[in-house]
């Protein structure tokens, strides 16, 4: 089982439609896939479970199962013992115990999902506090905060047996994506061609070393063997190009400016490389069209984009663009396999 990190800390650039769309294409490809949204935010969950699905997780009244006002569904994805994050970490988050074990959604054959919840924000003061305290060793109560998110990802991935693990994060540099990429065998940057995205990267690379060399160095070395710890090796895989609308008020050799910056910035922010000549797009995985009409229609029929049909809307050259978004997320998801192979083994 490898997992991977969905991240930029910019904003804004498609980071959870992109996860979305992988999960469900990975799984085509044949593999037992588990999408997991540690972002508060909880996006990556409403793309995948409508409100009244949300509504019975996150214990709202006004749905079907409480006996709210909406008419009884006929079908529910919802099982015994499915829970969100926040479900898990509530005994950590009362001080009562430690992380409980909940059953992931099952989206479809062999995918599927650990559901976010807006209350995963009350953790962070919880895990800034911890982490300085899990630097000895000795305050276990510390450490199973910092790893909770990893315990929690390998007590479901082994669960339901799965190959893949993609999580979902917000765009911050805070202590709940710390402990979501310390978590994480790799990394996946969603970029944007603009100057958002690149100084996103200047923050982020030396972010993500200073917290791996801060957890194998001093952490992981005192970690009782008796908890379960990440190995914090945060991988840098590479980077998707996200294009954005072209307009005529913005010129394409505006986005190309800032596109051919990208190279060199991942490799000097990222890679840490005191010289990046040469790199050219050994980085780039892939580069990602803008479907934005496609959006709306995929939302509508609560399916991906590259699945829409005559059906849902997707009419005349509407269903040729649903073909090229296919291709191109088949590429891409062959081409983060073939990435993978690479991870280090001792990860």
């Amino acid at each position: 089982m490898i997992s991977v990190a969905l991240f930029n800390n910019k904003g804004g650039v498609g980071k959870t439609t992109l996860t979305y769309h992988l999960a469900h294409m990975l799984q085509r490809l044949g593999h037992r896939v588990l999408a997991m949204d540690l972002d508060p935010q909880s996006n990556l969950t409403a793309a995948f479970l409508d409100e009244d699905a949300l509504g019975e997780l996150w214990d709202e009244p006004a749905t079907p199962a409480w006996g709210g006002p909406h008419q009884s569904r006929l079908w529910s994805p919802l099982e015994q013992g499915n829970g969100t994050v926040v479900t898990a970490i509530r005994p950590i988050m009362e001080g009562v115990g430690d992380i409980e074990e909940v059953r992931p959604v099952s989206i479809t054959q062999d995918l599927w999902l650990v559901p976010g919840d807006l209350e995963l924000s009350a953790f962070e003061d919880r895990l800034s506090d911890a982490w300085p305290r899990g630097f000895t060793g000795k305050d276990q109560a510390a450490i199973r905060v910092t790893t909770a998110f990893h315990r929690i990802l390998r007590q479901t991935a082994q669960d339901v047996d799965v190959d893949i693990v993609l999580i979902d994060v917000g765009p911050n540099l805070g202590a709940i994506n710390r402990a979501a990429l310390l978590a994480a065998d790799a990394v996946l940057m969603p970029l944007a061609a603009d100057l958002f995205s690149l100084r996103g990267l200047k923050n982020l690379g030396p972010t993500l070393r200073e917290w791996r060399s801060i957890w194998r160095n001093v952490v992981l070395p005192n970690v009782p063997p008796a908890i379960a710890a990440p190995r914090g090796a945060m991988f840098p895989l590479g980077y998707v190009i996200m294009q954005p609308t072209m307009r005529l008020d913005r010129p394409v050799r505006a986005y190309q400016r800032w596109l051919d910056r990208i190279p060199q910035v991942f490799a000097t922010a990222v890679l840490d490389r005191a010289n990046a000549s040469g790199i050219g797009q050994t980085y780039e995985i892939a580069t990602l069209r803008n479907y934005q009409s496609l959006m709306p229609l995929a939302h509508d029929a609560r399916k991906p984009m590259f699945d829409l049909r005559s059906a849902d809307g997707a009419l005349g050259s509407t269903q040729t663009l649903v073909q090229r978004c296919y291709q191109d997320f088949r590429s891409l998801s062959e081409e983060l396999l073939l990435r993978l192979d690479s991870v280090p083994a001792d990860r």
